[in-house]
C-alpha cells in the first residue's frame, strides 16, 4: 500500500467512524488538525478501535495521543506500528 492509499484508507476510516459528521474528502484536504476538520474526541476513540481492528495494531489508550493530531503525523504513526506502505 502506498503512503497515499494509507492516507485516504484512514481518511475513509474518519468519515466512517464519525457517522458522517466528516467527510473523508474533508480530512483529506484539511491543512490543520482533525479536530478543526470537526473529528470529535468520541470519533477519534471510534477511529483508535477501527485502526487496531484494520491494521492489527495496539495504540496504548493511556500514552500520549498527539499522534492522532493530523493525519500526516497518524499514518506515520501507523507505519511505525508496522503498517507496510511502499512506493506509488
Amino acid at each position: 500500500m502506498s503512503t497515499g492509499a494509507l492516507r485516504e484508507r484512514v481518511a475513509a476510516l474518519i468519515a466512517q467512524v464519525s457517522d458522517g459528521e466528516v467527510s473523508a474528502r474533508e480530512v483529506l484536504e484539511t491543512d490543520g488538525s482533525l479536530t478543526a476538520a470537526g473529528v470529535s474526541s468520541l470519533t477519534f476513540l471510534r477511529l483508535i478501535d477501527a485502526l487496531e481492528g484494520e491494521f492489527d495494531v495496539f495504540f496504548d489508550l493511556d500514552a500520549d495521543l498527539d499522534f492522532v493530531e493530523d493525519l500526516d503525523t497518524l499514518v506515520d504513526r501507523l507505519t511505525r506500528h508496522g503498517v507496510a506502505v511502499g512506493d506509488g
